[in-house]
């Protein structure tokens, strides 16, 4: 383990502990149920991320600092594509099974090797790209029994909707990463964070025209709750990369499934299928391998880092 990640135990437990609240955070928005707009929900889900983020950013003051910024315009971009990805994303989450939306997402961190090899001019070689056709297929085979119910209409049509829609909640996703891959070359986290959670809530007021309505009490304290979780759950997420690297704490994404499974099952009375399961499986191991790959890839790179004979 690198000297700059003294706590690996640390951070995983902080990693695990985000997870723990997104899903947390999924499962409010779901309970609030279908009939609300997705850019509503994607307000309030946006609005109320801030109110932790704002009281974190004060008991660290660091509340001043975060609001300056060396690049607005590439906040508002990344705010644009999180906040489509978050819409489409949250559309597929309540007209799916919760594990099965969980599933799909994981093509965010496949298609993100695509998307950095193509505008990043990343070096990615056979492995990975092995790697990431192997989860692509994983991928395919847990939408596809939704997709084929689009010939059918009426809920599977839904179905299937959502299942595309949270494969485009991916890629979107995926791109949103290579953005903040170029914000954090010259912006702190805390802003990063900081003017997410702000662009998204504002651009989400702009669907206000589409089907907003005055929500009941418990649909409104469901996604407050989704929001606040929202933040918080992003706090431990930054705070877990300060105590072990990525290659160590990205794994334990994965333990997000598990989690969907026995709220599903226990809240939903949702049953997976032996496709979904065998799917995840190929998406969640390809994942890893990735992981794995990257690991060994930086382990070379500071090691040829440390035989190189200073110039003098």
């Amino acid at each position: 383990m690198d000297s700059d990640f003294p706590h690996p135990m640390k951070g995983i437990t902080l990693k695990v502990m985000s997870v723990l609240v997104f899903v947390c955070m999924s499962t409010l928005i779901k309970a609030a149920g279908t009939e609300i707009a997705t850019g509503q929900i994607t307000f309030y889900r946006s609005a109320f991320a801030v109110v932790p983020i704002l009281g974190y950013l004060a008991f660290k003051g660091h509340l001043r600092t975060a609001f300056h910024t060396r690049d607005i315009t590439g906040h508002l971009a990344r705010g644009f594509i999180g906040i489509l990805a978050m819409s489409f994303g949250f559309y597929g989450l309540v007209h799916l099974p919760l594990p099965e939306a969980i599933a799909i997402g994981y093509a965010m961190p496949l298609l993100a090797v695509v998307f950095a090899a193509v505008f990043l001019k990343e070096t990615v070689r056979v492995y990975r790209w092995s790697a990431v056709l192997i989860g692509l297929i994983g991928v395919m085979i847990i939408t596809w029994p939704r997709v084929t119910l689009l010939r059918d209409g009426g809920f599977g049509s839904q179905e299937a909707l959502g299942a595309l829609a949270v494969l485009l909640s991916a890629a979107l996703g995926a791109i949103a990463m290579v953005l903040v891959r170029k914000l954090i070359a010259k912006e702190k986290t805390h802003t990063i964070v900081l003017y997410f959670s702000l662009s998204a809530a504002c651009f989400s007021l702009l669907t206000l025209p589409f089907g907003w309505e005055p929500l009941p009490m418990n649909s409104f304290l469901l996604l407050m709750g989704a929001g606040f979780c929202g933040g918080v759950a992003q706090i431990l997420l930054t705070q877990s990369y300060r105590y072990a690297d990525m290659s160590t704490i990205a794994p334990f994404e994965y333990t997000s499934i598990l989690l969907g499974l026995l709220i599903g099952y226990f809240l939903f009375d949702e049953v997976p299928t032996g496709i979904m399961l065998l799917g995840t499986a190929i998406v969640v191991g390809a994942g890893i391998f990735i992981i794995f790959r990257e690991h060994q890839l930086g382990l070379e790179r500071r090691g040829a880092r440390k035989h190189i004979t200073p110039q003098g």
